[in-house]
Formats: C-alpha cells, structure tokens, sequence
C-alpha cells in the first residue's frame, strides 16, 4: 500500500478585506511517498493559498490537514515551525540565499537550526547534496558569484538538508531559462525516481506540469482535475 505522506481533506479558505471571499472550496487530495505532483491553474485560482495552508504557515482555513498522518490542527505555532523544518523543505521561485555566506553555509542553515546533527555532520551532508546537484565546486563561493540556474540548485540542496517527507515548491522554475528549468525538472525527477523523495510543485509552466507524474488542476479555489 502507497505510504500517504501528506492529506487535505475538505479544505476551505476565506479571506475577509472587506468582504468575506472564499479562495478555496473543499480541496481534498493526498500525495503519496515518491510521488512527483504538480499543481497547476490560472493566477487567482488558489494555488499559492494553498500551498500556503499545506506548508502549515497559515493556519486559517477550515477542514484538514495531516502530515504523514499527524494532523497539523491546533497546533502551537512553535511545533509548527519545528515540522516545518524537519518534515517540509521549500524551493520557491526567489531562492532567497544569504550573499553574506558561502553557498555551504547556505544549505547547512536549517540543519543548524534543526540542532540534530553536530555542525561537522551537517557541513558533510550539505556538500553530499551540492555534489548529488552537480555543484560541489561552489561550495566556498558566495552566492551573488553563481548563475541564477546554480542559485536554484543551492536552494534545492538547502530544501533536502534535513531529510524532508517532502518539498514544496512555488514557481521554482519561473525565473529560469529553457535551459536552467530543464535542469532543475530532471533534479526533481532523479529526487523522486532515484531517492523516493515526495514533491508538490506550484508552476505556471505547463511543459514542466505534463511531465510530472501526476497533474492536480485548480480553478476557482477547487480541484477540477487530479
């Protein structure tokens, strides 16, 4: 039986400025261990919201949602953030890198943060990652010294530091080139193919969407297709 790493079960959101709107509709889905998911549909139709709710960084919206079958729901803001790091790791379209630390130093933050492996452990398995990502020769670099492909790929490195149930990306492709999107697809790919590893992708770019293994389409706040 497929191993249920993420469960939204009814799913509604409301955003109340100044009348009350409601931006998602009884989304009910699950992603499975090893399964690469994208998420696609118009702008305004939801997605980011909910990926938003899935992350567990917004908290208000009704229905469920369960990570490898622990329901996040009423949970303190602090164990939130403590699941957040160990469970979920996040690529978004911006990679948000530190220019003040080396591309290593990038990756190793959340492990730091983390705090379950010693500063030595952690600096090893960051460069594994970089080297798995083809760029183990930036590692003492800067990041304002990299190309906007490699910038993803640190990014990506950093999202896998701590081992997550799985990554959640925004956009990760949308600030890309043909080419450096091609290259983060396939590092998607070989994650899920090669290491198991379970991803849910928001993308506007439906080349990228029609190869992943399966589809879910938003309109209006609901799923019309997965």
């Amino acid at each position: 039986m497929d191993e249920k790493i993420l469960e939204a079960s009814s799913i509604s959101k409301y955003f109340h400025d100044p009348v009350t709107t409601q931006v998602l509709k009884e989304v009910t889905f699950s992603v499975n261990k090893g399964e690469f998911v994208s998420v696609i549909g118009k702008s305004g139709c939801g997605k980011s919201t909910l990926l938003y709710i899935l992350s567990t960084m917004d908290t208000d919206y009704e229905g469920n949602l369960s990570i490898c079958n622990e329901s996040m729901k009423n949970k303190k803001e602090s164990d939130l953030a403590k699941i957040r790091n160990e469970k979920i790791g996040f690529v978004f379209q911006f990679h948000y890198l530190l220019n003040e630390f080396s591309v290593l130093k990038n990756v190793m933050l959340p492990g730091l943060k983390l705090g379950k492996f010693k500063e030595q452990e952690i600096e090893h398995q960051a460069y594994e990652k970089l080297k798995i990502l083809g760029i183990g020769d930036e590692a003492l670099k800067k990041p304002n010294q990299l190309s906007g492909g490699q910038k993803q790929r640190v990014a990506i490195a950093r999202a896998l530091i701590n081992e997550p149930v799985i990554i959640m990306g925004d956009e990760p492709t949308g600030n890309l080139d043909k080419k450096n999107s091609e290259v983060v697809f396939n590092i998607f790919l070989e994650l899920a193919q090669t290491y198991n590893q379970s991803l849910l992708i928001v993308t506007h770019d439906n080349e990228f969407a029609l190869r992943t293994k399966r589809i879910i389409e938003m309109e209006d706040g609901r799923i019309i297709r997965q």
